[in-house]
């Protein structure tokens, strides 16, 4: 008996080691008696499994039980963001570095049918939602499963811009920018600029200054409920970046406002029986290891 039957695979583009691992999954599967289908972006030209089908991502997810992500945690998240409003699962199976989120070897088909068969650790993670509005409209929004990030663009000087919490002023602040992590997030850009690491297990919302002026400006857990509204003088004429997990880029100009909030929906994250957050904390940040200098 089998959780899913029918499972998509997606993966890092244009990466022959991706491309390799894809296709031996996917004939994996289809000798289980799986349904496949390949993201097309991935697959390209290349010779696919007899049974397989290749398709274009919208289309990819739809009717899936089950998706799978090659790659490293950038990958993930930027299939999370395909997969969240869907409500379908997602599998990391990791070929990039750090891996946080992906934790399933390559080639491990025992702990990928462990997983088929029913037996893993599911985990929902919250996504966050940004939006620039202007006179009442939202011009542009993307989603953030890690974090929105607040950058200077292309100057070395330091930017200028107010933060409100739920309607009420936080703080003016001069930095290099500013970080709005979900617990997912905790561990990646928010926690190399000294921000703290929260459980996923935890609704909270995390505001990291990246170079604060102010050396006092230290990072805050909020509500996860919280709306997130950030600001740039009127008369302010740097440019002003805006990037949703480092993927998705916006400019936040003078006149508009940058709002973030927790997405609707959570994102279902699939991990093999052995998983435990603390041993991926251990193993990752390299905790009690005596050969670190």
């Amino acid at each position: 008996m089998h959780a899913f039957k029918k499972i998509a695979i997606t993966g890092k583009p244009q990466d022959a080691g991706t491309l390799e691992t894809v296709l031996h999954i996917a004939g994996h599967l289809l000798k289980r008696g799986m349904e496949v289908a390949l993201d097309s972006a991935i697959v390209g030209n290349a010779p696919t499994p007899s049974g397989s089908r290749c398709l274009d991502s919208p289309a990819l997810v739809e009717g899936t039980d089950l998706v799978i992500s090659v790659g490293g945690d950038g990958t993930l998240l930027h299939t999370a963001r395909l997969v969240v409003d869907h409500g379908i699962p997602l599998l990391g199976v990791n070929r990039g570095r750090l891996g946080f989120l992906v934790d399933l070897p390559p080639y491990d088909f025992d702990g990928l049918d462990a997983v088929l068969g029913g037996d893993f650790i599911e985990v929902d993670r919250i996504l966050l939602r940004a939006e620039i509005h202007r006179q009442g409209k939202v011009l542009v929004s993307s989603l953030a499963l890690n974090d929105v990030v607040l950058y200077k663009w292309n100057t070395a000087r330091l930017i200028e811009f107010r933060t409100y919490i739920d309607g009420s002023l936080l703080t003016p602040h001069r930095a290099d920018g500013i970080i709005i992590a979900t617990p997912t997030g905790s561990t990646a850009y928010a926690l190399a600029t000294g921000g703290p690491i929260v459980h996923p297990a935890v609704d909270a919302i995390t505001l990291v200054p990246v170079c604060p002026h102010t050396l006092s400006n230290r990072p805050l857990v909020i509500s996860a409920d919280s709306l997130i509204e950030v600001e740039v003088p009127d008369d302010y004429i740097q440019r002003v970046g805006v990037s949703c997990d480092g993927q998705s880029d916006m400019g936040l100009q003078p006149g508009s406002r940058l709002r973030i909030r927790r997405h609707d929906h959570r994102v279902r994250l699939i991990h093999p029986p052995h998983y435990r957050y603390f041993d991926i904390l251990r193993a990752k940040l390299r905790w009690g290891d005596t050969n670190t200098h």
